[in-house]
């Protein structure tokens, strides 16, 4: 029996609440302790229970309640002031001017495959997602004209439990996007929005869901309509879940169906920001709308389409980026090279390191780095590892001049600072720290933080650490059938005046998660000590696909049961935005212990520090630029060696774990003054409160792209809209003229004015001849390649120093001449070399040409 028609009852809301709506429909609760504090407080225990939905909630809550509440006048007197305030918030102009960008239209568009904005929209897995919710904070606080887009998954990513004997295992519930804090998105006409695309020749659609992230708008598409075949409509259904072929759809919607979706809201945004190579489909879709829209040849379309693109690369190693087999890509790429007039084996060639290599695979990566000026890793280290990892596409050149910059990842501090220590900061750093763009100013004020009260604020957060791991692991013993004994024994776990150790992530394999469980002697022995124990709370999912992961888990579990450890070990299944604001707050030492170089960035320890958090890491991603050796500001595991044998350096930075741990970091946080102050610890804590604050705060992040990415690509494709594109038709014919008579060009008669020996203060001039293969000189530059050398007489660092044409070109001969400043001592070498450049080439490494002295 089904019945006749389906309809909704919810309760209503009396007129003097009615705008509980317009803060619900923000993400801005997120961020907002006051709206947060509000939303809860008109039902607790619904609240929790709806992972802080306040659209699920709204939606439940009894009418009796709303009745009591309605007559409640301090209730109603805070709801108006905090729709004052996002009024305010909201009301507030952009302070950024990009030319040729209307007023309070975006300027760019972020695309990303995840985005981790709140605990109620589940479209987020890990860092990735969570960097790209924290880049749409600060966007938005910063009043930043973006946009974001990405996929509205039924399932999300999994959630964990775990069975009696340790073993990860997934469930997938439907979420029910109605009752999430997004809304349909609307054509400019107010029609619903909905992307109409082609995948392999078949139609496909999707809807377009908008989600108000403070000032700013993302846009998520969902194939789960009934326009589309059940195969279709699983496109959307879980965020990493599926084959090949489920990757290769998803990247096609979020890619090609990303530009389409912002031409169907009405909206143009200049520059696209490509999150990771997922997106990488922009590109190409980019390049197709210019040559069809403008009747531009191909080389034309991708000089704009690259000029006007970002990427952020945030993988180290070659196997964790995408690359699809060419037959796969034949099946849905073929009709879409021809239409834009290539070979589809030059098509392939956009993919790959080598476009002459028929047996590579198409790479996104590589995709992405092809079709943008403006390429990144996510920490300076990251990005050194990348310009090595993707050396093979601009072989000519040395690594160091690999067009991949960096900018290290930020965290939202408003998002991750614990209300206990907003508090705080409220009183010393000032009641603007959330959105004040000068961040170095706000985070050196941390300093005037009186010790006791950062410490017992911290200790606060400590214990309630211990009380959530408690009633969390009542739930999961219950869930598991536990004896009652058991789950009385559980009030015993965790000590909140114990050193707290915490490790929480990804399990993957090169993340060490069991590192500190391979020597148990030195673990039992921390962990039992009666006068400084220690304590260590894990938490972390693994792929489903990832057995190596599920068993490290598996082992962690396992030895936490163990009586020694049971009562000072826990592991907290199903981690996700929320049990990691308890941890990273709560916990004193945030231990991060990878594989060196395998860790991009690592912004969960950034959003520790935020709240007092010392760190406790191998030199990788960013505690690679922030650690200081004399440890005033945390502490290393090695000192940035790189192993070849993975089980030695294990061995050896076991060691080393287990040393700094006994020796310093115990003895500094048990060691204490007479009124029971750790002084050293809390100097240590504001410290890097102060000197880590501004560094890495997504503030800074952001505004780093602003002005290194942003604003100059904008710029940059500007320059090329004009006279109908004429300087991007004038810059592809200078490339291919370039391209074609490079080969012939030469260097020679390399010639100095002084000796083998200079004093530190000389000078030496240097002057060169490039014979120019009919190329004018202006568009020829020649540099001194500078720097100290290595024992087997190789360059360690680099200094470019630019050379000047000199006189008149002679038979086809242009001389050149440059002067090295001898600044330091020590023993350096040069050489010359020439490199392409135009105006309108935003880096001469970017065609990949360069010819060395002869």
């Amino acid at each position: 029996m089904y019945p006749l028609h389906v309809f909704s009852i919810i309760p209503k809301l009396p007129p003097a609440l009615e705008p509980l709506w317009f803060l619900a429909k923000n993400y801005w609760f997120v961020w907002n302790n006051d709206i947060e504090d509000l939303l809860r407080d008109i039902d607790p225990t619904l609240w929790e229970g709806s992972y802080k939905n306040p659209v699920w909630l709204l939606n439940h809550v009894s009418q009796e309640r709303y009745n009591a509440l309605a007559e409640d006048a301090y209730y109603i007197n805070r709801l108006g002031m905090q729709v004052d305030s996002l009024k305010r918030y909201l009301g507030v102009s952009t302070p950024y001017a990009f030319e040729g960008v209307a007023a309070g239209s975006p300027a760019i568009a972020y695309l990303s495959l995840e985005f981790g904005v709140g605990l109620c929209l589940p479209v987020y897995s890990g860092g990735l997602g969570i960097l790209a919710g924290d880049h749409l904070k600060s966007a938005s606080d910063l009043n930043v004209p973006l946009v974001g887009i990405g996929l509205a998954y039924l399932q999300g990513y999994f959630r964990q439990y775990m069975t009696p004997d340790g073993w990860q295992q997934e469930r997938y519930p439907d979420y029910d996007f109605e009752q999430m804090p997004m809304q349909p998105a609307t054509t400019p006409s107010g029609e619903p929005a909905v992307v109409h695309m082609d995948i392999a020749g078949r139609p496909l659609a999707a809807k377009i869901w908008e989600a108000k992230v403070g000032r700013i708008s993302l846009y998520l598409l969902d194939t789960n309509i009934a326009e589309n075949p059940e195969d279709f409509r699983t496109i959307t259904a879980r965020l990493y879940g599926g084959d090949l072929v489920m990757r290769i759809h998803q990247e096609i919607l979020l890619g090609v169906g990303g530009i389409k979706a912002l031409r169907i809201l009405g909206l143009d945004p200049k520059v696209i920001h490509m999150n990771e190579g997922h997106s990488a489909f922009a590109g190409l879709e980019r390049v197709r709308l210019f040559m069809k829209e403008n009747n531009l040849s191909f080389e034309v379309a991708v000089e704009l389409a690259a000029s006007g693109s970002i990427f952020t690369t945030h993988t180290p190693v070659p196997a964790g980026n995408d690359r699809f087999p060419a037959e796969l890509m034949q099946q849905y790429f073929e009709g879409y090279a021809r239409e834009m007039g290539l070979a589809f084996k030059v098509f392939l060639g956009l993919g790959r390191e080598d476009p002459r290599n028929d047996a590579e695979d198409f790479c996104m990566t590589v995709l992405a780095l092809k079709l943008s000026r403006f390429n990144n890793g996510v920490s300076a280290l990251h990005g050194k590892v990348s310009r090595k990892m993707w050396h093979k596409i601009w072989e000519q050149f040395p690594v160091d001049d690999v067009p991949i910059g960096s900018v290290t990842n930020g965290t939202h501090a408003p998002t991750w600072v614990a209300p206990e220590m907003g508090r705080l900061y409220d009183r010393y750093l000032g009641a603007t720290w959330r959105e004040d763009l000068d961040c170095r100013r706000i985070w050196k004020m941390a300093d005037n933080i009186p010790d006791m009260e950062i410490w017992r604020t911290h200790e606060r957060l400590r214990g309630r650490l211990v009380d959530f791991v408690r009633r969390r692991l009542r739930a999961q013993l219950q869930d598991q059938g536990c004896r009652n004994k058991d789950l009385q024994a559980v009030e015993g776990v965790l000590n909140p005046e114990v050193l707290t150790v915490g490790f929480a992530r990804r399990f993957a394999t090169y993340k060490r998660a069991r590192l500190i469980l391979q020597d148990l002697d030195s673990l039992t022995r921390v962990v039992t000590d009666k006068s400084r124990p220690v304590q260590f709370v894990f938490a972390g999912k693994a792929h489903p696909q990832d057995n190596g992961g599920k068993q490290l888990m598996k082992e962690i579990i396992s030895r936490c049961r163990e009586p020694e450890f049971r009562m000072s070990m826990v592991f907290i299944e199903d981690y996700d935005m929320e049990i990691a604001s308890y941890l990273i707050a709560g916990c004193d030492v945030w231990l991060n212990n990878p594989r060196r170089p395998l860790e991009a960035c690592g912004t969960s320890g950034m959003k520790a520090m935020f709240n007092g958090v010392l760190q406790f890491s191998t030199l990788d991603g960013w505690w690679d630029e922030a650690w200081k050796p004399d440890n005033s500001l945390g502490w290393a595991i090695g000192k940035g060696e790189d192993y070849d044998d993975t089980e030695y350096q294990d061995q050896v930075e076991l060691q080393t774990l287990y040393k700094v741990l006994e020796s310093e970091i115990i003895t500094d946080f048990y060691e204490r003054d007479r009124s029971n102050l750790p002084v050293s610890w809390v100097k240590r804590m504001k410290a890097a409160l102060v000197e880590f604050g501004p560094r890495f705060h997504s503030h800074r992040m952001v505004q780093e792209y602003m002005n290194s990415a942003y604003i100059p690509a904008c710029n940059n494709l500007n320059s090329l809209y004009k006279d109908n594109f004429a300087p991007a038709r004038e810059l592809s014919e200078w490339r291919m003229n370039v391209m074609t008579k490079w080969g012939r060009l030469k260097v020679t008669d390399v010639e100095t004015s002084k000796e083998n020996t200079l004093y530190v203060g000389d000078s030496l001039n240097v002057s060169a001849v490039a014979y120019l293969a009919d190329l004018p000189p202006e568009h020829v530059g020649l540099e001194i390649y500078l720097g100290p050398l290595g024992q087997d007489n190789s360059f360690v660092t680099r200094r470019l120093i630019h050379m000047q044409p000199e006189g008149a070109i002679v038979d086809g001969k242009q001389k050149y001449s440059g002067k090295i400043n001898a600044v330091e001592a020590g023993r350096y070498g040069f050489t010359v070399r020439a490199v392409p450049v135009h105006p309108l080439l935003p880096s001469a490494y970017s065609l990949g040409l360069v010819r060395w002295a002869e």
